[in-house]
């Protein structure tokens, strides 16, 4: 029997095989030869390289384009629902990798009338003071103010719309329907949306007057909304968007994905380290009951959350991995001191964070699209 699990742009639930999905979305997944061609750029990620990023869709082809000298524009975002947590860094890691290899510009989409949209809690106010929290996360990871751009929708509708309006005319509902499972009781702004998450991907194409190839770096879960971006834009003239999509990153209580509606399993960018080191202390381990079984029978990381975290994002040197594998499936480590070993490099890593969150605050206005004031 499949398995049983659901990845949607809103909703990723259940033990999630992302090989099937692969297959499912018609994606291709990342192998040693593409891997190896990445390599000739720069040094590849830790999250390239651990297969954290997995599938893409016409790498090949937009690298062909980059041998060639065409440069391409990076595209990511956020929908503002909430407080940014771990999860929600992973891709824009990863892209700050991808404009620091590359030297491209990056628009970070930031859709505060979707979540308006498909979630009946919560107000414009809501999401766009929420997408301004969103974006300082953004920055505190170093993008280069010079080539990086935040687009807030509801501000720089003026530049989405007449895109977004070419997207829709091509778009019919059936095929919104078969996409996001769309029904009568489905409000007219949320069939929409997808036209408006696509604008971007044309963005730079519109402004040079010329083909601009996109590459988008997300959660394999927002695959849906660019296929129907690429499905039109060969009609519309523009150039298909690349993808190269990651794995959900867990939550700590055990699940394939960290969410907010749970969040003591979660860690937000804005915790201070006695939130993180209770947190990281209940979190789901691969240990046994005592610790005399434990040494005598060793753990399994493989479900561990406190080993994934380290796997996804706060172990880089592949020998201390391996080394903590070791001691963890020989007893040679407990539970507790790997949460100990963890909270310490996430509050390492959090205070950094939340210093630069705070310079991101001056330069806010500077990096808008259109030159909104937030």
């Amino acid at each position: 029997m499949a398995p049983e699990f659901k990845v949607t742009p809103w909703e990723v639930s259940g033990d999630v095989d992302y090989d099937m999905l692969v297959e499912r979305f018609g994606t291709s997944r990342i192998d040693s030869t593409l891997k190896e061609r990445l390599a000739k750029y720069g040094e590849p990620h830790t999250l390239l390289k651990r297969n954290v990023f997995y599938s893409h869709r016409d790498l090949p082809w937009l690298l062909d384009l980059y041998d060639k000298g065409q440069s391409f524009y990076l595209y990511t975002g956020r929908g503002p629902s909430g407080d940014t947590h771990l999860g929600h860094l992973m891709p824009w890691i990863f892209a700050k990798h991808l404009q620091d290899m590359f030297g491209a510009t990056i628009y970070f989409q930031l859709t505060d009338d979707e979540k308006f949209l498909f979630r009946q809690d919560l107000e414009l106010e809501d999401t766009r003071r929420m997408a301004f929290e969103n974006a300082l996360d953004f920055m505190a990871l170093g993008f280069d103010p010079e080539k990086t751009r935040i687009i807030l929708d509801t501000e720089c509708i003026k530049t989405l719309y007449p895109l977004a309006l070419k997207v829709s005319k091509k778009v019919t509902f059936s095929t919104a329907r078969a996409v996001f499972g769309f029904d009568n009781s489905t409000n007219i702004g949320s069939i929409f949306y997808t036209s408006i998450q696509a604008a971007p991907c044309f963005l730079e194409s519109e402004r040079e007057g010329r083909t601009v190839p996109c590459l988008i770096p997300c959660g394999i879960d927002q695959d849906p909304h660019f296929r129907v971006a690429r499905d039109v834009a060969p009609g519309l003239g523009y150039p298909k968007p690349a993808l190269i999509h990651n794995k959900m990153f867990p939550g700590l209580e055990g699940g394939d994905k960290m969410s907010s509606s749970n969040p003591d399993a979660t860690i937000y960018t804005t915790d201070n380290a006695k939130t993180v080191k209770r947190k990281v202390g209940k979190a789901f381990t691969g240990g046994c009951v005592s610790a005399e079984e434990q040494r005598e029978k060793g753990g399994n990381p493989e479900i561990c959350a406190v080993f994934k975290y380290n796997y996804f994002l706060f172990e880089e040197d592949d020998a201390k991995l391996d080394d903590l594998v070791s001691r963890c499936r020989s007893g040679d480590i407990l539970c507790g001191e790997c949460k100990g070993l963890l909270t310490a490099k996430i509050n390492g890593f959090l205070e950094g964070h939340q210093r630069r969150r705070e310079e991101a605050k001056a330069i806010m206005h500077e990096i808008t699209l259109d030159g909104f004031e937030w």
